[in-house]
């Protein structure tokens, strides 16, 4: 049988007000009275029920938080640094795994606000004006994580993509390679077209050209980078360097050429994104821009408690410094 605040006031001869001042943690209460209250909480194993509490103070003090995908290194270390910070601040969160689709994405954004959290974190790869639409009649605070609204009406965190695509490109043109190949996510995002727009970028400064037959299009995964690196060796005088937008794509790239015999990186030299943990597991360790995933989802979660708690928020677009960290993929 469920034990209720009822039974605790009956048990400890009280008032169901004075058992609720004391699970709150209301400092008008006697020390003796709220001894007696806290033994017969422990005694009986009474759980406040969240949502009846949430009914009364309008807030359930819960989180909800969208992910792509949650196998993904990428996305867990977002998620953990979300985590750490809502447990600073006392709230739960509700993880929901949208695996890239868009209709599951929308329904799940209407689900969190049925379960009436007090605010949403989402990540996604792509901002439609539907879901733009949706999130802006939301009942409660959004913001974006590692998401780029193009219409820069949803508060987010982000890095510049763009300007981070365009040094990692620009690296390997200094190490003598002029026009470096892209291996790119397919699918359309406003973040991958910042990062395609930096490797352009850097290429035309460069070459003045961009060939197009140097852009490959995988799906984000280790096995698209295999595949990347079988069709880039396929290429007639292919360039020496090659910068992925991942580092799981760029983990394959590099198994791909050595599956062929090809060094890395005496042969071919290779970049990718992201430094997740992957970047110093390979052999040899990737060069890499250092995307701070854990400080992103951090700080989306820090400046949802912002506007949660009604807090002054002076800049609702937030851009996180990156690097290049260079390894042993480069010369």
């Amino acid at each position: 049988m469920n034990i209720t605040i009822y039974d605790v006031a009956r048990e400890a001869n009280v008032s169901m007000a004075t058992v609720s001042r004391v699970v709150n943690g209301n400092p008008n209460v006697k020390p003796a009275t709220r001894k007696k209250v806290l033994n017969t909480i422990e005694r009986l194993g009474y759980r406040p029920n969240a949502v009846a509490r949430g009914l009364a103070s309008k807030k359930t003090t819960t989180v909800g938080v969208i992910i792509p995908d949650i196998s993904s290194i990428f996305f867990s270390e977002l998620a953990r640094g979300i985590d750490d910070i809502a447990t600073m601040y006392k709230y739960n969160i509700i993880l929901s795994n949208s695996d890239q689709n868009k209709d599951k994405e929308l329904r799940l954004i209407n689900t969190m606000f049925e379960k009436q959290v007090d605010g949403l974190v989402y990540m996604g790869a792509t901002i439609s004006e539907e879901h733009v639409q949706q999130l802006k009649t939301s009942p409660v605070p959004v913001a974006l994580a590692a998401t780029i609204d193009s219409s820069e009406t949803i508060p987010s965190v982000n890095i510049d993509y763009e300007q981070a695509a365009y040094e990692a490109t620009s690296l390997l043109i200094e190490n003598g390679t002029k026009h470096p190949i892209y291996v790119s996510g397919e699918e359309e995002s406003a973040v991958n077209e910042k990062k395609y727009a930096g490797y352009v970028k850097a290429i035309k400064e460069s070459n003045k050209e961009v060939n197009e037959e140097y852009i490959i299009a995988a799906d984000f995964s280790y096995e698209s980078g295999i595949e990347a690196a079988n069709q880039i060796i396929n290429i007639k005088d292919y360039p020496k360097a090659i910068f992925v937008a991942t580092d799981e794509m760029a983990l394959g790239v590099i198994h791909g050429l050595q599956d062929n015999g090809i060094n890395v990186p005496e042969d071919v030299e290779v970049v990718g994104f992201d430094n997740t943990r992957l970047a110093t597991m390979v052999r040899p360790t990737l060069s890499t821009v250092v995307q701070p995933m854990y400080d992103i989802g951090a700080v989306a979660m820090r400046l949802l408690t912002k506007f949660m708690n009604k807090e002054n928020v002076e800049e609702q677009n937030v851009v996180l410094p990156h690097q290049i960290v260079k390894r042993n993929s480069t010369k």
